[in-house]
């Protein structure tokens, strides 16, 4: 099934969604790959404010590539969502919504999106050139020093993914090809 949604997400419109719906992100997500995930955890612990309301809203996998003349953002494809599990079931349990990479997720993640009642998509992996064209506004907030990993708030018109994980515990990993 499409579906258009708005980035915050409310709880019931992240419970709605299903593993497999064609979903069309507009609204602000918000980038963080490994190293400032890693940063984040670790204002966490030190008892300091992360660079952003997790509350409802989405993480995108993403360290784009420097931006070509005029353009405002570069390659904008996912990375490898695995990378951020160690990290990711404390920020779902702190009010994250949802998040965008691609590739399979740990048992303790599936478990966390879950609990939280929250969702995992996946974006196409080497489409990051066409994904960059649904990115209207980029603004660096957080973490500067790293470069393509500092996180980004971004301001997407109908981002194309695909929810591989929803609410319920259906995983489409899991169930394609079955």
């Amino acid at each position: 099934m499409d579906r258009h949604i708005t980035a915050p997400l409310t709880d019931q419109e992240a419970k709605s969604l299903r593993a497999g719906d064609y979903v069309y992100i507009t609204g602000t997500v918000y980038t963080a790959r490994d190293a400032a995930h890693k940063r984040m955890q670790e204002a966490l612990e030190a008892g300091e404010r992360l660079p952003f309301e997790l509350e409802n809203n989405i993480i995108y996998y993403l360290g784009p590539s420097p931006a070509r003349e005029g353009k405002i953002i570069g390659s904008a494809g996912p990375t490898t969502a695995s990378r951020m599990d160690k990290y990711t079931p404390e920020l779902l349990d702190r009010g994250l919504k949802g998040m965008i990479g691609k590739g399979k997720r740990t048992k303790e993640v599936a478990d966390a999106i879950v609990r939280n009642g929250a969702v995992y998509f996946a974006a196409v992996g080497g489409a990051g050139a066409l994904l960059s064209k649904r990115i209207k506004k980029v603004e660096v907030i957080a973490y500067e020093d790293l470069g393509t990993e500092a996180v980004r708030r971004l301001e997407v018109e109908d981002l194309p993914v695909i929810v591989v994980m929803d609410a319920e515990g259906n995983n489409l990993y899991e169930t394609v090809g079955k």
